[in-house]
């Protein structure tokens, strides 16, 4: 581990039990153990369950997660290796069940990796879910006093920040109410400003900030970005690909349990949005038979090919840009631009727009496309289609420093 290494995990794994652990009342585990004593079978066991995992599972040897197909337990994380450095923020990011909310528990201490080693120096403050290690009958204050003092604060330490940390979370005029009578913004609030502002070398926070309104949200954020620019560290979760790219310098992504891609924020999330979506138009009924991107010079070209079972005059082909976050770009649809009918109805056939002089800057952007005949749509399918853009016209062009995905034209007057 290395002097600026502030977290290290290496070959982390960890493994649940399935469904109930235990027969459910206090007798009846008291028999399997008398049975398991004497080397009686398990008296609870299921016809045709297997004795050895349902009975005997703390004498067995663990397997590796890549070995271990024990259908009674799974795998939430499997072989997951990172590190992070001083002063970095790290996105973590990935489909619900993906392993995150796990991860994170792992590395607050909360529970212990089943095999693998976790190194990390300095205090760590978590924030995993509204209200962590908040006490409901204790008042605000009590409550700042308590969890400074888990995470290792002195009362004089706790003390110097409290004026700063109740303006924070804007709760002065309940602060000497017991949380309890919080509502969850509020709840979610105070635990963030404590977790902040009473200088952890570590910040963990997790999609607990999807309980605050807008604006406090982005003062989160910014609060966050304080405390990467001090060079602590910060691991944020979330399913925001904007504030992860905002935020975050490095991300890993996680997949089923496993670290799927890890290095720079924009490939994370570039490797997340492909995941979720599907690289070709799957329509019921297959109206839809063919739809692609071709990039020709300055031109997008997008083409979908349809096959009706009956005629319509007007194929009317809806899209929609949006860039790797989800934000809309721009969109068009012939009936909004006036296009003129076909001289005849056709069942089938081919649409093909031609986009011109997109200025889209670098990055991958995804298609969200609807079909119908000018007075309904026959079928919709949201981030259906996705594309990378490379501005070869522009080499100097210099990724995340410009704001937005489009490069307006400006004629530019010096006086």
């Amino acid at each position: 581990m290395s002097n600026d290494t502030v977290i290290q995990v290496d070959s982390v794994s960890k493994r649940y039990r399935l469904g109930v652990v235990g027969t459910g009342t206090l007798s009846h585990d008291l028999n399997r153990w008398w049975a398991q004593l004497r080397g009686k079978p398990d008296p609870y066991l299921k016809i045709g369950a297997n004795q050895h995992s349902k009975f005997n599972i703390q004498h067995s040897t663990l397997k590796s997660p890549a070995e271990d197909d024990d259908p009674d337990y799974t795998w939430a994380l499997r072989d997951v290796s990172f590190e992070v450095k001083q002063g970095e923020v790290l996105g973590i990011i990935g489909r619900n069940g993906a392993g995150k909310s796990t991860l994170l528990k792992i590395l607050s201490r909360v529970t212990a990796p089943t095999t693998g080693e976790i190194r990390v120096k300095g205090r760590i403050a978590s924030l995993l879910e509204v209200g962590t290690g908040f006490h409901p009958e204790l008042t605000g204050k009590e409550n700042i006093f308590l969890n400074g003092a888990i995470l290792g604060m002195t009362k004089a330490e706790i003390r110097s920040k409290l004026d700063e940390i109740i303006a924070f979370a804007e709760v002065e005029k309940y602060i000497d109410t017991p949380v309890k009578r919080y509502s969850s913004g509020m709840y979610v609030r105070l635990a963030f400003a404590v977790a902040a502002h009473l200088d952890p070398e570590i910040l963990i926070v997790d999609e607990v900030l999807a309980v605050g309104d807008a604006e406090f949200q982005k003062k989160c954020l910014g609060k966050m970005q304080d405390v990467a620019g001090q060079g602590r560290t910060v691991l944020f979760v979330s399913h925001n690909m904007a504030a992860i790219r905002n935020l975050c310098n490095k991300a890993i992504l996680l997949q089923s349990g496993t670290v799927r891609v890890s290095g720079e924020a924009d490939d994370c999330i570039g490797a997340y949005m492909c995941t979720s979506r599907s690289n070709r138009v799957d329509f019921s009924g297959q109206l839809v038979k063919n739809a692609q991107i071709i990039q020709e010079d300055n031109t997008m070209v997008l083409r979908v090919q349809y096959s009706l079972p009956h005629p319509i005059a007007l194929p009317c082909l809806g899209f929609l840009i949006t860039d790797t976050g989800g934000t809309p770009l721009f969109g068009a649809n012939p009936k909004e631009q006036g296009v003129g009918r076909p001289a005849f109805p056709k069942s089938a056939g081919c649409v093909c727009v031609r986009i011109k002089s997109p200025k889209l800057r670098s990055g991958r952007y995804g298609v969200s496309l609807w079909f119908g005949d000018g007075q309904k749509d026959f079928f919709t399918s949201p981030n259906c289609l996705q594309f990378e853009v490379v501005n070869i016209d522009n080499p100097k062009e210099q990724p995340g420093r410009a704001v937005g995905a489009v490069t307006p034209e400006c004629d530019w007057l010096f006086e």
